[in-house]
């Protein structure tokens, strides 16, 4: 069973590259320049940020589901990123080396099953999560600060 991972959209954040500090404060954003790599993930070519890269952190509401399961957290985006990560069958390092929890969503965006893993055992983790025909899609969220990470399909 196939499954695709995929980064976030840069379009809804495309606004806050390069504003100054002010303007992102109002946005409820802040700029850090990255000063250590891994740590600061990014969300939508779902890599850690090398030193010297600028990260914004902001407010994302990765289940945007009127359940309650709707939710919002901090994520980190590269400023001025212009691609979302796409791949079939791959998990990126971002995640691979960081323990996940994947949280499975029915079609209703209930949430029907959770998972805690170490990145390295993904794979299975994910085939195991969709074997269940309940399951619609997961989230993979970063498990030691609870961040969204990105979400997975059926591919």
């Amino acid at each position: 069973m196939a499954f695709r991972i995929r980064g976030l959209s840069p379009e809804p954040f495309r606004h806050l590259f390069g504003l100054d500090e002010a303007a992102l404060a109002a946005a409820g954003a802040r700029r850090y320049v990255v000063d250590h790599a891994p740590g600061f993930p990014d969300r939508i070519e779902l890599r850690d940020l090398e030193p010297g890269e600028t990260a914004l952190l902001l407010n994302y509401t990765h289940q945007p589901a009127d359940t309650p399961f709707r939710a919002s957290h901090a994520i980190f985006v590269r400023e001025g990123a212009d691609a979302a990560y796409d791949a079939v069958d791959h998990i990126p390092d971002v995640i691979r080396i960081r323990p996940i929890s994947l949280r499975a969503f029915d079609a209703s965006h209930m949430m029907v099953e959770a998972e805690l893993v170490d990145g390295s055992d993904m794979d299975a983790a994910i085939r195991r999560l969709f074997a269940r025909p309940s399951v619609d899609y997961l989230h993979a969220h970063y498990a030691t600060r609870g961040c969204y990470a990105a979400r997975i399909d059926r591919a």
